[in-house]
């Protein structure tokens, strides 16, 4: 009997962390593996995003319609980033990991080394892509989103007979990219036994030591909101056991550690949220791109806390108000800076800026922070991603459409 992918997966997880532990020296020779599966993952995204949404949106037909969802998939994102930012705040504020920390500032980095972001409204006028062929071959993810769903909107105003042959032609161009996607996916467990190898081998454990109590923070925060938080949203909207999802979307999950990144997940989330929950081509090929682009739960908690973390390591007190600046810039900053390099950086300086702490000392703890971020940017991505996946399913749920997970455990009907 052939095992599931994602049983395939998790093995390929294990044996490349053994293999890194005992053959250290010969991790060169396989990580190859894990960078040319991530390059084919990334190959697809852009004319994936493009076919998808624009099929999508086309299909959608009526402008309220479309605004309807639009409206559904903003308040969900917004809703679930405020909830994980208010768990990270939460325990970095009792467990206080920053206290009495001394940690030699060896690890330095530099807002000067990173693209300036501008304005948050900078940020936010580079949804628009002034040529958008540019924005594709940047990858400028949100660009394409945007010009996409225009696009498709324009289509749905045009004559029936010129509708109809674009919405064919887009509709052939989805398919013959899932199946494109497909093909891919039966790599993974190739791929991720390079990918386990190579993080396994770089991964030092003196800085981890000094800043575990950071960590634990981090992990835990992430837990709740990925085994708490988001199960309760399932069930309140959809009134069914959040194991049926959970069990549904576990190759993506396990897909999602191993690469550390939601938009090359993407194409397996949208295969799996369609043939093993049942979500429509309409709702996933709008709601998951947009996922993957701007809902960052993980991250946002991750970088909430983070400031905090660097704020008591200073012996800097934040008050309530400028908690809640720390709060509403790193909505706003993840949410627009998901074009820029380094936007993971770049969005802890807008944070730390706009609380204004922007001494040495803090950017040495953001490179001991980045230093030992590789684990916790693994789970901040399962986080995002299985955000992203319940997100669809909801708003699926609520546009009238019936669930069709496989039958186990106790579930309940749609």
């Amino acid at each position: 009997m052939k095992l599931k992918l994602h049983w395939q997966i998790f093995i390929a997880m294990a044996l490349g962390g053994l293999f890194a532990t005992l053959f250290k020296d010969q991790v060169p020779m396989v990580a190859p593996l894990g960078d040319i599966f991530m390059r084919l993952l990334k190959m697809v995204i852009v004319p994936l995003i493009l076919s998808s949404i624009i099929t999508g949106v086309a299909g959608i037909g009526d402008s309220r319609s479309l605004g309807r969802l639009g409206g559904k998939t903003f308040l969900y994102y917004i809703t679930t980033s405020f909830l994980a930012i208010a768990v990270g705040l939460t325990l970095t504020n009792v467990i206080q990991p920053g206290v009495g920390l001394e940690v030699a500032q060896e690890v330095t980095i530099s807002p000067d080394d990173l693209e300036n972001p501008g304005s948050v409204a900078d940020i936010l006028m580079r949804i628009i892509p002034i040529n958008p062929v540019a924005a594709a071959a940047e990858g400028d993810i949100l660009g394409i989103i945007f010009f996409a769903i225009i696009f498709g909107f324009a289509i749905t105003r045009l004559p029936e007979k010129h509708s109809k042959t674009l919405q064919a032609f887009f509709q052939a161009v989805f398919e013959a990219m899932m199946t494109l996607t497909q093909a891919i996916i039966r790599l993974a467990p190739i791929g991720v036994f390079g990918l386990i190898s190579q993080a396994v081998a770089s991964m030092g454990f003196g800085l981890f030591q000094a800043v575990g109590k950071y960590m634990l923070t981090i992990l835990l925060g992430l837990s709740i909101h990925f085994l708490i938080v988001l199960p309760i949203i399932f069930y309140l909207f959809t009134r069914r056991n959040p194991l049926d999802h959970y069990r549904a979307m576990a190759a993506v999950m396990a897909m999602a550690f191993s690469g550390s990144s939601s938009s090359a997940t993407l194409p397996l989330t949208i295969d799996a949220v369609e043939k093993k929950a049942g979500v429509s081509n309409k709702v996933s090929s709008f709601v998951l791109p947009m996922g993957a682009t701007i809902n960052m739960d993980g991250t946002a908690l991750y970088e909430c806390a983070g400031v905090l973390f660097i704020a008591q390591a200073l012996g800097i007190p934040l008050g309530f108000g400028q908690q809640l600046v720390v709060v509403f810039t790193a909505l706003l900053a993840s949410i627009g800076a998901a074009g820029i390099p380094s936007a993971g950086l770049v969005m802890i300086f807008i944070v730390l800026e706009a609380v204004g702490i922007t001494t040495p000392a803090a950017y040495a703890l953001v490179g001991i922070m980045l230093a030992v971020d590789r684990p916790l940017d693994m789970f901040r991505t399962v986080v995002n991603v299985t955000s992203d996946s319940i997100g669809a399913v909801v708003i699926a749920h609520s546009e009238g459409e019936k669930l069709n997970y496989p039958l186990v455990g106790t579930s309940r009907s749609a």
